[in-house]
């Protein structure tokens, strides 16, 4: 598309059409997938997601794939990790792995939920913790539902708005279409600020 985003996003919506009730089943299984093998602009998911579905839709939409991603890549890991010597002894002397491996250590779950908030990527953080000791459902898993949300409020919100902003085409438009990722954006920047600042 020579970078044209509105006929990448028409072109996206057109397949969404076609596919019908089955759109969002596949944007998940897509996205969920992208998430898992780290692919690099996965990202781009979570702002087309309210651009097809509508921002309570995306948002559904980009958190089920999140949580199943990331569930994905860390039993991936895991399963790597354990079957491979040449893996593990990376793992075992790689510095950025051991401050992962020695905060789960030390805090658990706590790690996990800051880790989220963290600048650092998600396939990072999933591999990662894959290669330590932590325990899938209250370590890995609960703190990842939390800690994922914020982000995926503001990127989902950030289409929307844009959605919300390409069908107005000089109109009014709907206060709600605008309201709600609006909300989104603000509480996702509150909600990382006073993490971090409780981090830090």
């Amino acid at each position: 598309y020579n970078g044209d985003r509105q006929a990448m996003l028409e072109a996206l919506q057109g397949v969404s059409q076609r596919l019908g009730r089955w759109a969002m089943p596949v944007f998940v299984l897509a996205h969920t997938l992208a998430i898992a093998t780290c692919f690099p602009y996965a990202v781009l998911f979570e702002a087309a997601a309210s651009f097809l579905f509508g921002f309570v839709h995306g948002v559904a939409c980009v958190f089920s794939a999140k949580v199943l991603g990331a569930a994905l890549a860390f039993w991936l890991g895991r399963l790597l990790f354990r079957s491979s010597e040449t893996l593990s002894g990376f793992v075992r002397k790689n510095k950025y792995f051991s401050v992962i491996r020695d905060g789960v250590a030390r805090d658990g779950w706590k790690f996990v939920l800051l880790a989220r908030f963290s600048p650092v990527p998600s396939y990072v953080i999933n591999y990662g913790l894959a290669a330590t000791n932590v325990g899938f459902f209250v370590d890995f898993l609960l703190p990842t539902l939390v800690g994922g949300l914020p982000m995926i409020l503001q990127n989902t919100s950030i289409g929307s708005l844009t959605s919300a902003a390409a069908h107005s085409k000089g109109n009014s438009g709907s206060m709600l279409s605008y309201a709600l990722p609006a909300i989104g954006v603000c509480s996702g920047i509150l909600i990382t600020w006073r993490i971090k600042r409780y981090a830090s």
